[in-house]
């Protein structure tokens, strides 16, 4: 229902978000020739490319480059389908609207039932699913991925390698679980080729982006707890998308296996991963589980406490939804978004806020942290 010129303004805040606000503004200081601080360069090439010893602008020209060649081509396979639905010009300015929305982890859509209309459509499906999985592996996946096939490096990055892993497993897991869910609901009645495309488009779109080709309010409980936690994972570092991140979720793994073993180290791909990345792992993850819980406990208390327990209960299933979309910014709804009060939807949008900067936030207050008196050692049960 916007107009023109705000669906021009949405197109542009998706891309500098995507970008990450603070790394689309030290580029500006850049061009207009004004200084960058040592700590700011340092967190955006620490968010983009898990390393501080590449070049700062060096980076960040060749991230907006690779950005407009991804959106360039799928924007081109995207006009393709819709060239033959509307006009030239208004089949180029939909391609191009979410070609950005999908790579940037959006799912913002010029069509009043976002994408249902499409979910038979192979080229629309491969190709929103290609944008959304791009935008949401990272900028260093991305940069390795290239430099590997054209035989400049030899070796992929334990980063990449689990990231990679990660979100393939993550994908193939999601689409198990809507089939399985939603195979005598959802899916009954729809052909083999309809079946796979809506389970993996839903699983894809589920971690990071937003886009929907079912109506997500008419999905069984089973699958909307499977997309909670797939939305709470969300994408994976110095990407498009928020969430915890794969490698969070995948190092939490490798370190429940580790412990379940009796060993010390957690080691990957012949690889020890050091204590500080997995106490930052730790401290990521239950940092997000509190504030979902306490924001989701923000919709329940505004919007449900005068309800008899079983309408309650309905109620808290829709707020976490809600909540976790939120922040993982995903932007799924069961259909309750526009009936939340003026202090809900506060709460959730100080929940996208923390979703989209978790990362450079906590970049900050770590980089402040002073160390402190070391005391002596005392056990504590556990378990």
């Amino acid at each position: 229902d916007l107009t023109l010129t705000g669906q021009i303004i949405t197109l542009l805040l998706l891309q500098i978000g995507g970008l990450g606000i603070i790394s689309f503004s030290i580029v500006l200081f850049g061009l207009m020739g004004r200084g960058v601080s040592f700590k700011g360069r340092e967190i955006v090439q620490s968010t983009f490319l898990n390393t501080p010893r590449r070049d700062f602008f060096v980076i960040m020209k060749w991230v907006l480059g690779l950005t407009v060649l991804i959106e360039g081509t799928g924007t081109f396979l995207l006009f393709i389908r819709f060239s033959s639905e509307f006009s030239w010009s208004s089949a180029l300015y939909r391609a191009v609207y979410h070609a950005v929305s999908a790579f940037n982890n959006c799912g913002y859509s010029l069509f009043s039932d976002n994408l249902m209309r499409y979910r038979d459509d192979p080229l629309i499906n491969v190709t929103i699913m290609g944008l959304i999985v791009l935008g949401g592996i990272g900028f260093i996946v991305q940069y390795e991925l290239i430099s590997r096939v054209r035989g400049l490096q030899k070796r992929l990055s334990v980063h990449t390698r689990v990231v990679l892993i990660t979100t393939l497993g993550l994908i193939l897991a999601g689409a198990f679980l809507f089939y399985v869910f939603e195979i005598h609901h959802m899916l009954k009645g729809a052909t083999a080729k309809t079946q796979m495309l809506v389970s993996l488009f839903q699983s894809v779109t589920a971690r990071t982006c937003g886009f929907n080709t079912v109506d997500i309010g008419q999905l069984t409980n089973g699958t909307i707890l499977s997309m909670i936690i797939l939305m709470f994972i969300g994408a994976s570092p110095g990407s498009t998308g928020g969430g915890i991140k794969t490698t969070s979720f995948a190092l939490l793994l490798l370190l429940i296996w580790t412990r379940f073993k009796g060993t010390e180290e957690v080691n990957v791909f012949n690889r020890t991963i050091p204590r500080e990345v997995l106490g930052k792992t730790i401290s990521i993850i239950f940092a997000s589980a509190f504030s979902v819980g306490l924001i989701a406990s923000v919709l329940l208390f505004f919007g449900g406490v005068e309800l008899p327990p079983p309408a309650s209960r309905h109620l808290f299933v829709e707020y976490l939804f809600e909540t976790v979309s939120a922040f993982g910014t995903v932007g799924l709804s069961m259909g309750i978004t526009a009936k939340l009060n003026d202090v809900q939807k506060f709460a959730i949008v100080l929940m996208m806020f923390a979703g989209r900067v978790g990362p450079l936030t906590l970049a900050f207050a770590w980089q402040r942290t002073k160390r402190g008196v070391t005391y002596a050692e005392e056990s504590v049960m556990v378990g």
